[in-house]
């Protein structure tokens, strides 16, 4: 087994909560308003908002679907507001939901995928909604797995403003939670985005997150090949492959959308706004 480089839990706790104040600051904002699912990460990045802003500046909404939510991720969620002492507010997705499936014409239960990331979009338009009104920013809880992997809905949970845990492997966030001190059900909670029934994340992406968090940082950080990884790992050709691919195949969801040039100076190519304005 690969070992990635242990971090320094103290500087990454303080570098992420910079950042979150820094980001806030930056924007002219009252806070950051998060999404809790009772996973472990929306967990640790509320940890993290708290440490950085105050409770005060920090507000949690619990955006069950009461068909594919279980009751107990619910409570976690509802458990961790209160014993961070947040304002949190949870409203059921359910009936918004069946409303969009009622109005599309085109709309089928058996079109998974589809409904699961329109329940995602739901949760986001949700929190920009509140976002909207209280000026805050939406903080969003991907860790860095997920974002090489695409494993997140575009313009759904990947339509946020801020990152903090964005350079953080699911396995070092699970390091963090432990460091954090949040309750062991919660730091061993396996991890599912809970769009459909019964959907578990290793269970659809065929392998383990060790295993994955390997991968990745083999590839990303040491620029191994596959061969190379295969060799060093012992993981199986078939998931060294399908990972790397996972990777360049959603670099589309990492990237703002693609704009025909036209003009000497389109915008994020020739031309980007500049930090310093003096």
């Amino acid at each position: 087994m690969v070992r990635i480089p242990r971090l320094d839990y103290d500087y990454v706790i303080e570098r992420i909560a910079s950042f979150i104040r820094d980001s806030v600051k930056r924007a002219g904002a009252t806070g950051v308003v998060i999404g809790l699912s009772g996973g472990i990460d929306s967990s640790v990045t509320a940890v993290l908002a708290v440490k950085a802003l105050g409770r005060e500046r920090v507000t949690g909404l619990i955006l069950p679907d009461s068909e594919t939510t279980p009751m107990e991720d619910v409570q976690d969620a509802r458990e961790l507001a209160e014993s961070l002492r947040i304002s949190h507010f949870q409203l059921d997705i359910h009936d918004i939901f069946q409303v969009y499936g009622r109005m599309l014409p085109f709309y089928g239960e058996q079109f998974k995928v589809a409904n699961g990331n329109l329940r995602a979009r739901i949760r986001m338009t949700i929190l920009y909604y509140y976002a909207n009104i209280s000026n805050k920013l939406v903080c969003g809880t991907g860790d860095k797995s997920e974002l090489l992997l695409g494993y997140y809905t575009k313009y759904g949970d990947g339509g946020v403003d801020i990152l903090p845990i964005a350079d953080l492997y699911k396995t070092q966030v699970r390091e963090l939670a432990r460091r954090l001190g949040l309750p062991k059900k919660i730091c061993e909670k396996p991890s599912s985005p809970r769009l459909w029934p019964g959907q578990m994340a290793e269970a659809e992406l065929g392998i383990t997150y060790e295993e994955i968090d390997q991968i990745l940082y083999l590839y990303v950080e040491q620029n191994k090949s596959a061969e190379e990884i295969i060799e060093e790992t012992g993981i199986s050709p078939e998931k060294v492959r399908e990972v790397i691919e996972r990777v360049h195949r959603n670099e589309h969801k990492r990237l703002p959308p693609p704009i025909a040039k036209v003009s000497r100076h389109t915008v994020g190519q020739e031309w980007r706004m500049p930090w310093n304005l003096d």
